[in-house]
């Protein structure tokens, strides 16, 4: 991990009308990494994002943004998608991300010249010169993004960024980040979606209810869990059941439990030595899901809905 962080905030507070949103949440994102803010809608996550980017100031604590103590300081090298999105919609693809990139400080031409080459690169070169009112919701929002980051910023922040994106722009989408964070820049983005954070994160902050529940490595939440063994095995009943923990479930044959603290060794150990006969025994590291369940609880999770990705080709 590098050492340098892109962001660091302590402490961070904000109310609105007596009611506080986000309570004392301490992030640290380090520069180059692709880093997920996670949790559930009105978790805090939005307003998070705004502190850190300077748009609303905290109440209490600070935060320091590329080195700048005042963020609204380093906007130029910046790129920030919101969650209510807006383009003109009688302007053609290639006008509206040049024009994103000259409130950034790019000059029209040169982001003229850019936005052609990202529109080509990503198999859209038959758009360039098409209006934005042409354009399905999904293509819309890719172009939007664009925008956010023809002026080449250091830092990208995106909330929410696939909210009702496609499995192909959704693919896109991932695709361009991890492009982003290979050339150096450090990526940001909240989600309520737990499988778009584990396939694009190395950390992560979990927040509810305006506080962190859990930050750091994506690996160290999953760590919490320990792995889930299923076995199936020729014997009914034998010296290996001993082997087997007390809540061990028999469910269509098949035996699930949590892998016992001593490991994999004295377990197959037991199951030989004890003539289960093993006939499928497989051992699965438990997933980001699991992990959140177990840091956030039941009921967060299900606000979170993690939805399904849609169908490839379903409309946006």
């Amino acid at each position: 991990m590098p050492s340098a962080l892109a962001i660091e905030a302590k402490g961070l507070r904000k109310s609105f009308d007596g009611k506080e949103a986000v309570r004392g949440i301490d992030i640290a994102v380090p520069e180059g990494s692709i880093y997920g803010i996670l949790g559930p809608n009105g978790a805090g996550k939005t307003t998070t994002l705004r502190m850190l980017l300077g748009i609303i100031e905290p109440d209490e604590g600070h935060r320091t943004l590329l080195g700048h103590e005042r963020p609204l300081e380093a906007a130029k090298i910046v790129g920030y998608l919101p969650e209510e999105r807006g383009l003109y919609p009688a302007m053609t693809t290639k006008e509206a991300i040049a024009f994103m990139g000259a409130l950034r400080g790019l000059p029209l031409d040169v982001g003229r010249k850019r936005a052609e080459i990202l529109l080509t690169e990503n198999g859209l070169g038959d758009y360039v010169n098409k209006p934005i009112k042409s354009l399905s919701k999904g293509m819309a929002q890719t172009i939007q993004l664009f925008g956010t980051i023809v002026h080449q910023p250091k830092l990208v922040v995106l909330d929410e960024p696939f909210s009702g994106l496609d499995a192909i722009n959704q693919g896109r989408l991932e695709h361009m980040i991890r492009e982003e964070a290979a050339a150096g820049t450090t990526v940001i983005f909240s989600t309520h979606v737990i499988h778009h954070a584990e396939r694009l994160c190395e950390r992560i902050a979990i927040i509810a209810d305006g506080r962190i529940r859990f930050e750091g490595l994506v690996a160290e939440a999953r760590d919490r869990l320990r792995p889930q063994v299923r076995l199936k095995t020729r014997a009914a009943e034998g010296p290996w059941r001993a082997a087997l923990p007390a809540d061990a479930v028999l469910r269509d044959g098949h035996w699930d439990f949590e892998l016992p603290m001593g490991g994999v060794e004295p377990l197959l150990r037991a199951l030989l030595d004890g003539g289960a006969g093993i006939e499928e025994l497989s051992i699965e590291r438990r997933g980001l899901h699991d992990a959140f369940v177990a840091i956030a609880g039941e009921a967060v999770a299900k606000a979170m809905g993690d939805e399904e990705e849609p169908p490839l080709g379903e409309a946006a």
